[in-house]
C-alpha cells in the first residue's frame, strides 16, 4: 500500500474528503519524523516505536574489487514493532472489527407549505390548456419553414 492508497482508504473517514485524509496523514508522518530528528522516540500502543539509532564507524568490502573500506559512523531511523503487532502478524491473535466510518449527514431540503387542495386543482387545470396552446405555437412555424423549402 502507498501513500496515494493509505489516503483513499482513510478518507471514508473523513466524509468521503481526500483533501482532509492527505492534511490528516501529513500531520502524523511530520510529527513522526520531527521528534525521531530531534532524538525522541515515538511509541505508539500495539503497533510499535520508531528511533533514531546511531551507527558506529566500521569496515566494510567493497563487493566488486574486494578491497576493505572504511564506512562512516551514521544515525538511521529503526522500527521495532510491538508485540501486538508481532501477534496479529503471526496469527496468534486476531484484529478486531475496522472501525466503520461515520454515516453521512446529507442536509434536507426544508420542506414546502402545501397549498390548499382546492387551488392545487384549479391550478392543474388551468395548466393544462397552457402546453396545449405552445405545442401548437411550436409546430405551426416548423410546417411553414417546410413548405417554404419545397417552394424554392
Amino acid at each position: 500500500m502507498n501513500k496515494a492508497q493509505f489516503i483513499a482508504s482513510l478518507a471514508p473517514h473523513f466524509n468521503d474528503s481526500k483533501k482532509d485524509a492527505t492534511h490528516a496523514v501529513d500531520i502524523i508522518f511530520d510529527t513522526i519524523v520531527r521528534n525521531m530528528a530531534k532524538g525522541e522516540d515515538v511509541m505508539i500502543n500495539d503497533f510499535g516505536k520508531f528511533k533514531k539509532v546511531d551507527r558506529k564507524a566500521r569496515k566494510g568490502r567493497n563487493p566488486f574489487t574486494g578491497e576493505t573500506i572504511q564506512i562512516k559512523a551514521s544515525k538511521k531511523p529503526r522500527f521495532l514493532p510491538a508485540k501486538g503487532l508481532k501477534e496479529v502478524i503471526n496469527g496468534t491473535r486476531k484484529l478486531e472489527p475496522a472501525p466503520k466510518p461515520a454515516p453521512k449527514v446529507v442536509a434536507k431540503p426544508a420542506a414546502k407549505k402545501a397549498a390548499p387542495k382546492k387551488a392545487a386543482k384549479k391550478s392543474a387545470k388551468k395548466a393544462a390548456p397552457k402546453k396545449a396552446k405552445k405545442v401548437t405555437k411550436k409546430a405551426a412555424p416548423k410546417k411553414a419553414k417546410k413548405a417554404a423549402k419545397k417552394r424554392k
